[in-house]
């Protein structure tokens, strides 16, 4: 008889799987075709710091899980060699620092062989001492033995940053230009972001916050490490330039409302836009989070080459301010596409705004309100709206009652807006100009005991007006 249960489970994990089974099988098959040995050098931090907890556990424990169950999906990729340097393990960081702990663990072997090496080794590390990575990026020279034909590739797996006064950015940038290794892969295992700075000069940063984070980044490193599959996402300008950034974009799968990826586009230290890896096995819709969002169906990744995904996101700035003395009161606006009803922003003033260049209708919310149409958006450019601050009037009244405030330019009486029924006294900010105030007490029954009081706001300017 078939055991259902073990039959359940067995069908639960293939599921879970899928999707690493489908990337071995495709790094598979370009490695293969190729005849180019790819190297790769894990440089893991095992200092004392990776005591420290994470998520569920502590970071040096998950990042043992994590990277043991990595290693195990690379046993078979052909044409791959491995090896394994740690640093901070052998000598404890108090009460002098050891800035020359660092030791490659595992020499350079097929994956086949090591990668089960690599993960008894970290298995049984325990954290002990410093942070020394530029001293640790320079021994591995020797790691890297002579051989004709390779791709040799470092992958940094740290919690912290240099801690032993070394420059790991200068030291990287050296060997890189020696050809000793390729830009290295940095993993930030729970580092705050603000540190991706401070690696970004050094090799590809990568944030990982969790554990589920942590196993996406190593197959996504993977996939550009070894198919070198990846992909530039060029927001260009009128000028057809890409020079537009730091704008959020989100991939979907194609057809669906699956989010896949959010990202933040960066221009890089080498004035491009920065490299990202997706999972070239499907397509996708990209949305680029401009105002108005600006979108690319249907997006196929050719494996084994750099991809450019260009788009037309011509931006410039819309900024509102004050004119005059400023106040507490800031008004906000409704910002929408020339002769268009839906609203595509809401900005206060103050602000600078970037918008896709083109012409936009604006309603400032102020009392009365100020509709502006056709305002233009260039590239590069700001647009700078100003309106004169308004000035607060304080309704003073005896008691509570009925009543609006209206505009009233001698020959023609505008509503503006109601007074709260509900407030003995109560203040209202509007715009410069003449004004007409109607009112009536709640105990007054008689309509000609209606109470009218003209009155002229000035700019920033309080006044008070008396409805008794």
């Amino acid at each position: 008889m078939i055991n259902l249960s073990k039959l359940i489970l067995k069908t639960k994990y293939l599921k879970l799987n899928t999707k690493l089974l489908f990337l071995i099988f495709n790094l598979s098959f370009l490695i293969s075709n190729g005849q180019v040995t790819n190297r790769i050098l894990f440089i893991f931090d095992d200092s004392y710091s990776m005591y420290a907890p994470w998520n569920s556990n502590i970071k040096i424990e998950v990042a043992k899980k994590v990277m043991g169950e990595f290693l195990d999906s690379l046993q078979n990729l052909p044409n791959l060699e491995l090896a394994l340097r740690c640093y901070g393990h052998t000598t404890f960081f108090k009460p002098d620092r050891n800035c020359k702990d660092t030791k490659l663990e595992v020499p350079f072997a097929d994956a086949k062989t090591n990668s089960l090496k690599i993960k008894q080794r970290i298995q049984k590390l325990e954290p002990l001492g410093t942070t020394p990575i530029a001293y640790s990026l320079g021994e591995c020279v020797n790691d890297f033995t002579l051989k004709s034909n390779v791709r040799n590739i470092v992958i940094l797996i740290t919690d912290g940053i240099e801690e032993c006064g070394g420059n790991p950015c200068q030291v990287s940038i050296d060997l890189q230009k020696k050809g000793i290794f390729l830009r290295p892969f940095v993993i930030g295992v729970g580092l705050d972001v603000k540190f991706a700075d401070v690696f970004g000069c050094m090799g590809k940063f990568y944030d990982v916050s969790n554990e589920a984070n942590f196993k996406d980044v190593l197959k996504l490193v993977l996939t550009e490490a070894i198919t070198q599959t990846t992909i530039q996402v060029d927001l260009l300008d009128i000028f057809k330039k890409p020079t537009e950034t730091d704008v959020d974009m989100t991939f979907y799968e194609a057809g669906t409302t699956t989010a896949k990826y959010n990202y933040l586009h960066t221009i890089n230290y080498r004035g491009n836009p920065d490299t990202l890896v997706l999972n070239p096995d499907i397509n996708y819709d990209l949305v680029v989070h401009t105002i108005p969002p600006q979108e690319k169906k249907n997006i196929a990744i050719i494996k084994g080459k750099h991809n450019t995904i260009s788009l037309d996101t011509p931006q410039g700035f819309l900024k509102l301010e004050l004119d005059g003395a400023i106040s507490k009161y800031y008004p906000t606006t409704v910002v929408r596409r020339q002769g268009h009803l839906k609203t595509l922003n809401v900005q206060d003033f103050g602000k600078l705004e970037k918008y896709i260049v083109g012409k936009y209708d604006l309603e400032i919310l102020t009392l009365p309100r100020i509709y502006l149409k056709d305002v233009e958006i260039k590239q590069s450019t700001t647009n700078t709206i100003k309106i004169p601050t308004s000035g607060n009037v304080l309704f003073a009244k005896l008691g509570t009652g009925y009543g609006s405030v209206y505009t009233d330019d001698g020959k023609t009486v505008t509503w503006v807006c109601n007074l709260n029924n509900t407030l003995q006294n109560e203040i209202i900010y509007l715009q410069p100009g003449k004004y007409k105030a109607v009112f009536r007490y709640d105990f007054a029954k008689e309509t000609t005991k209606t109470i009218e009081r003209n009155f002229e706001v000035k700019s920033a300017m309080p006044q008070t007006v008396s409805l008794n």
